[in-house]
């Protein structure tokens, strides 16, 4: 069945690790009637969680979409992870969505992945609402988060659920707008609730959040604060559009709570979704640049427009191979049609659309603008390529990713296994843009690359058992970088000139360190033919050849301007490859001379531990050259301790922190900046890369 797209919302469910996203999506499916059965992710039946390394490890690790329906309005979910190590789905995730689901937990309230999701909600200006889950938890304490969200995220919350009481005596929510109780029967498994009038003891609390909520709701429309200010009230429908224009403006963020695990609260925030967060006609319409002209082009979220879509996810199926995912954002995509990837100059043809619900399918005979499908078919597509008409092509805005920072050497069995793991690794690129690898031309090792230690054991763990590649693995290696300190100059000259055609480059270079963070900036200063123009762009291939690996270490450079000042030539021996060659010498001489350092990945780290185990942990970490950045009281004599600690130092301390907290103690850990490495460090690396190691 169709829906129009006013009764469509495309929205995510998003939040830190072990908040309850799978646990309330599986909920949701459940309720709505998309599944009879409620899976629990502690028995590894989740039907989100649907890769053997999720069920295994008890976590989400792939973003999984479905579609349900409430209350005749059609629903799709992306259920995305909370480990940072897999942040890219839902960076992706995100790039395409209306509207998000924020999850917090009661007892933890805004953790570090709370933080960065919320980042990335704002970056692509993401209408949410909040969920306060686990109510149920000892500890739980709904007044602190919403404290937090202000205190931490900056955000406006406007409280529209409230708890009737917490931990064993959680009951129910109090929906503020309609100014009633919701008691949720135990028995029931949470799908039968009573509807009941506020109870006298609690009508002065709802009278102020109601009051508070008024007040809010006033800042949407001129006409509701002059009627609020002569008559002291807005009619139910008043308030519920106000509060839907403020949402989908971003200016609050509504929150509710209930218990995902105890069945209690999910029906309130499905009707929060259908009432509150945007469907694709409240959202700005997409704007792209016109293939052909490079004009900018807006299109319009109808299903007349021409078609525009972007591919936010590519997964290798066992069954039908290449499945790639798409959000549509106008026109309409048919089974058979044929379609145009302007960014790879493509044709592509596709041969099915599904929708999708999780690792399971339907076929459609259509897709049109606010559609979040599956198709089937498409060979050249990779994550963030637009797709569109053939006739009306538009680029759409492409999605960034962060680089990776830690990698491992693998080594295939057999030759057999060698050719395995090469259309293997092709598969997980196609599917992770965080996922890199490459030959070392030195050790003629494979190179695996990723976002952290957990992200590269799913990655060999895939490789072994889902792939079959026969393989040794190497231990988990920091991903260094290299750069200078001061400038310096030097001449780079390639002669070889042995009678008839030789080769002869000539190029004078000075380098100097650029900002952090900036990367690699190159610029020619040649005057009066001392270098013709045509050979500019090799002395600038031979740099980047250089960089690319390393010149003290291996390690690719970064951070740096070259410039080229001066050179000379030969009219017959002067080529391409000459002055490739002589500007490589002329860059490496000039590194050397510029006090060169390697530069090293530092991470964010949060623990939370016991009080009793404090001074362990921060001893322990200091050991580990970190840095505490400050040290905060949590409830139930819980510490949070946030420091920087280099990457390095960080491997294996899952396993130091259980023995020092006899397991008690939990952490996150993301990446914040590169900074230069100790001389001590500096030393110790090269040594080892020039025995080889």
């Amino acid at each position: 069945m169709k829906y129009s797209l006013d009764k469509v919302r495309n929205i995510g469910i998003a939040a830190h690790i072990d908040a309850g996203k799978t646990t309330l999506t599986e909920r949701i499916l459940f309720y709505t009637g998309k599944s009879h059965k409620i899976g629990e992710v502690h028995d590894g039946n989740a039907v989100m969680d649907w890769m053997v390394q999720e069920q295994e490890r008890g976590i989400t690790i792939t973003s999984a979409a479905t579609t349900c329906y409430w209350h005749n309005q059609c629903i799709n979910i992306i259920d995305t992870p909370g480990h940072v190590d897999f942040t890219v789905e839902v960076e992706r995730s995100l790039r395409i969505l209306d509207g998000m689901v924020a999850v917090f937990c009661s007892v933890g309230g805004v953790q570090p992945q709370s933080e960065t999701v919320w980042r990335q909600a704002n970056k692509y200006k993401v209408p949410r609402i909040a969920f306060i889950n686990k109510m149920d938890r000892v500890g739980a304490d709904f007044d602190r988060v919403v404290q937090m969200m202000i205190d931490n995220l900056h955000a406006s919350p406007v409280v529209i659920g409230y708890p009737i009481g917490s931990e064993d005596l959680f009951d129910g929510v109090i929906d503020v707008v309609n100014n009633k109780e919701y008691h949720f029967l135990e028995d029931k498994m949470g799908s039968e609730f009573e509807v009941k009038d506020i109870y006298p003891e609690r009508e002065e609390l709802v009278k102020k959040l109601r009051e508070t909520l008024i007040e809010k709701v006033t800042e949407a429309d001129d006409s509701y604060l002059e009627k609020y200010m002569e008559t002291g009230v807005l009619s139910l429908e008043e308030i519920k559009t106000g509060l839907r224009k403020l949402t989908i403006e971003g200016e609050v963020v509504p929150v509710t709570c209930g218990s995902a695990f105890k069945n209690k609260g999910v029906q309130m925030l499905l009707d929060c979704v259908i009432d509150l967060l945007p469907s694709p006609k409240d959202v700005p319409s997409i704007v792209g640049v016109n293939a052909d002209t490079a004009e900018e082009e807006e299109r319009l979220a109808n299903e007349n427009e021409p078609l525009s879509a972007l591919a936010f996810k590519v997964q290798t199926d066992p069954f039908v191979g290449k499945l790639t995912y798409l959000r549509i954002y106008s026109g309409t995509l048919l089974p058979g049609s044929y379609v145009k990837n302007p960014i790879r100059d493509k044709k592509e043809r596709i041969s099915r659309v599904l929708q999708m619900h999780a690792n399971s399918r339907t076929e459609l005979k259509s897709a049109v603008a606010g559609d979040i499908v599956g198709v089937i078919g498409l060979k050249y597509t990779k994550t963030g390529d637009t797709l569109c008409s053939e006739s009306n092509p538009i680029l759409l805005e492409n999605i960034d990713f962060p680089e990776p920072v830690i990698f491992v050497a693998i080594e295939p069995k057999t030759k057999t296994d060698q050719e395995k793991l090469g259309a293997a690794l092709e598969k997980l690129s196609d599917e992770d843009p965080t996922f890199k690898y490459k030959t070392d031309e030195e050790t003629v090792q494979t190179i695996i690359s990723g976002m952290g230690e957990l992200h590269l054991e799913v990655i060999t763990d895939r490789l072994l058992r889902e792939f079959s590649v026969g393989a040794n693995i190497g231990k988990p290696q920091v991903a260094y970088k290299e750069s200078i300190k001061v400038e310096a100059k030097a001449d780079g000259k390639f002669v070889r000139q042995t009678g008839g055609r030789g080769q002869y480059g000539h190029v004078i270079l000075k380098i100097e360190p650029a900002e952090r963070g900036s990367g690699f900036q190159f610029e020619s200063k040649v005057v009066g033919g001392r270098i013709p123009k045509e050979y500019i762009p090799s002395v600038e291939k031979g740099v980047v050849g250089a960089f690319s690996s390393g010149i003290i270490a291996g390690y690719p450079v970064i951070d740096i301007k070259v410039t080229a000042l001066d050179g000379s030539f030969h009219p017959v021996d002067s080529s391409d490859i000459a002055f490739q060659v002589a500007a490589s010498y002329a860059v490496k001489d000039a590194f050397n001379r510029a006090t060169p350092v390697i530069l090293e990945p530092i991470m964010d780290v949060e623990v939370e531990v016991p009080e009793t185990n404090m001074g362990d942990v921060i001893a322990n970490l200091n050991g580990r050259r970190g840095k505490i950045e400050s040290i905060e009281s949590l409830k139930n004599k819980i510490q949070s301790v946030k420091a920087v600690v280099p990457l390095s130092e960080m491997f294996g301390y899952a396993t130091t922190l259980r023995s020092l907290t006899q397991g008690r103690g939990i952490y996150t850990m993301q990446f914040f900046m590169y900074s230069e490495c100790p001389k001590q460090v500096f030393d110790s690396i090269v040594a080892e890369r020039s025995k080889g190691g």
